[in-house]
């Protein structure tokens, strides 16, 4: 049998992890907005949009108007934006062979964009994994109190089919758990396929830009 004291602290427990469950619902949700956000303001609101901005951008090397598109692309419309951005440093760069260049390139994408969103990620991930975890810690705790319970209703000879209720609050923290894992799962998996069309529409647009930029250095080494 639970000694009282002992009873005491398991419920303290009890309440405490239903207080961490609470937490990293929340913590779990403000990541995933968090993440939505960071991958809206780094994408093209469509393909047209990039489409219009690849169009000024290759007018503008056309002309060897190098200043022009720095312009462009840190003006408030394209400054948060992955591809202006990659573009800026591209141009601030074009001295070097494009081999290294697109590496360079790559390597900031991969710093600036791509890590910090996988580490988003990673978080969300953590709180998916904490919620049953934290769940079943709670069903647990409620078990040991409401047997405890049972034991000294059966000495006593009480009722043990009042105890039903508490065996169905114990099992509501699992429950509370998966309630809070399952969604932020179904997010995680939406997130991956958007920071997978973020990386590829990177690639598909740089590379459009990287001919358009080998053809206006080479044009400009002709005169």
């Amino acid at each position: 049998m639970v000694s009282s004291n002992l009873k005491g602290v398991l419920l303290a427990l009890e309440v405490f992890v239903y207080s961490v469950l609470g937490i990293v619902a929340l913590f779990g949700a403000y990541l995933a907005l968090l993440l939505f956000r960071r991958i809206k303001a780094k994408r093209f609101a469509s393909d047209k949009a990039a489409d219009e901005f690849l169009d000024d951008v290759r007018d503008m090397l056309d002309k060897q108007d190098y200043d022009g598109v720095a312009d462009l692309c840190d003006s408030p419309q394209y400054w948060a934006k992955a591809v202006p951005q990659l573009i800026l440093v591209a141009l601030a760069n074009r001295t070097k062979p494009i081999a290294k260049l697109k590496r360079l390139v790559n390597q900031e994408f991969e710093r600036e964009v791509t890590t910090e969103l996988e580490y988003t990620l990673a978080w969300i991930g953590t709180c998916v994994r904490s919620g049953p975890m934290l769940g079943l810690l709670g069903t647990v705790l409620g078990i040991v109190v409401t047997f405890s319970k049972l034991a000294e209703m059966g000495a006593s000879g009480g009722d043990p089919s009042k105890l039903a209720g508490g065996i169905g609050t114990a099992l509501f923290a699992t429950a509370l758990g998966l309630t809070v894992a399952i969604p932020l799962t179904l997010l995680g998996a939406a997130f991956h396929v958007r920071v997978g069309r973020l990386e590829t529409d990177v690639r598909i647009y740089m590379g459009e830009f990287f001919d358009e930029l080998e053809a206006s250095l080479a044009k400009g080494q002709k005169k």
